[in-house]
């Protein structure tokens, strides 16, 4: 059997940490000799993995500034992937044919170690969905915001990973209307047409501000908000916010998506009067935080998915050769929704 096992893998590289956004020019797909699974490890063909912003937080930065560690040169990217085992090592639980998830992205085949690894079961119909994102807007509305029937809820960075779930599913668990923001005129129209988003913020540098929209779309207020921007968008959400409105923090896209930050940071003016004067609450999204939540999402998930009540906006780029230009789109906001890389079958 372990003369039948690949002996060699591809895998994206960074080679030199960029001053502003990392591009094509700082990584690298190189190929690389493969070992066969030791002790507690198993061997897994890769055939999706998740392009997500944070890897602008990890890459180059100081140990500590995040709950992942950090990439620097020469290290290889990894990211949540779906998979398929190849081999397992003595001691493993489990077997070839097993799918899996696991941690160890951006590289065709991984070597985790077996209790890294979770068997995907049957619980989504779409192995792809397991990259959702739609885990920190689940918990978000249930856990932090407490979402109640007939909340306006706002949603910022909308036609993203996490806010092309976060509205369909405020609807689903009774919200009465949905905002969202967005930089993109076209994703505007697509959140609107294709999620049901009420009423659709662009907030793109050239029309009014994000302030004045929100007031307009919202002339009564928000109740609950899901913030994946941080920055003005916070800010301007402050300004609109009924009393007791609850502020459920899950992402820092402004600081992540801008060359002029290092992406570990995304500043807000936060007007103090106006939060202990109206009552609002802020806080900040952690799925560790929250034990349970992921096996509860990945149930609803699931039911929503095979119903037709949910869908699961995603983009596949095939091929990771392909990588290092997927990760420039993302920071380019080209794509809308989750964006995933797709390796062949047979790799």
């Amino acid at each position: 059997m372990t003369a039948l096992l690949p002996t060699a893998t591809r895998e994206v590289r960074l080679v030199t940490v960029p001053e502003g956004l990392p591009g094509p020019e700082h990584l690298a797909v190189v190929e690389r000799p493969l070992t066969a699974p030791g002790p507690g490890q198993v061997l897994v063909r890769n055939r999706y993995f998740l392009v997500f912003p944070g890897l602008r937080t990890l890459i180059g930065a100081e140990p500590g500034a995040a709950p992942l560690p950090p990439i620097h040169a020469d290290d290889v990217l990894f990211g949540p992937a779906v998979g398929e085992i190849v081999a397992a090592g003595a001691g493993s639980p489990l077997r070839p044919g097993d799918a899996v998830t696991h941690l160890l992205g951006w590289r065709e085949h991984a070597l985790p170690a077996a209790a890294d690894c979770t068997p995907l079961g049957d619980v989504l119909p779409d192995p792809v969905a397991h990259l959702s994102s739609g885990v920190a807007a689940y918990g978000a509305l249930t856990r932090l915001a407490d979402i109640r029937p007939g909340d306006t809820v706002l949603v910022t960075g909308a036609a993203g990973a996490v806010g092309t779930l976060a509205g369909p599913v405020a609807r689903l668990l009774g919200a009465g209307r949905v905002i969202g923001t967005t930089r993109s005129p076209a994703k505007a129209d697509r959140l609107r047409t294709e999620l049901g988003y009420d009423a659709v913020v662009v907030a793109d540098g050239q029309s009014p501000t994000p302030a004045r929209q929100l007031s307009a779309a919202a002339p009564d207020g928000i109740d609950l908000v899901v913030d994946t921007v941080g920055g003005e968008q916070l800010t301007a959400a402050l300004e609109v916010a009924r009393r007791g409105a609850r502020f459920a923090l899950v992402g820092s896209l402004a600081g992540q998506l801008s060359p002029h930050l290092d992406g570990d940071s995304a500043p807000a003016e936060i007007d103090t009067f106006r939060v202990i004067t109206q009552g609002l609450t802020l806080r900040g999204y952690s799925g560790a935080d929250h034990p349970g939540v992921a096996e509860e999402w990945a149930e609803r998930f699931g039911d929503w998915l095979r119903s037709g009540a949910l869908s699961f906006p995603h983009v596949r780029i095939r091929g990771i050769e392909r990588a290092p230009r997927a990760l420039q789109e993302l920071f380019e906001g080209r794509h809308f929704g989750t964006v995933v890389v797709e390796l062949p079958p047979q790799t």
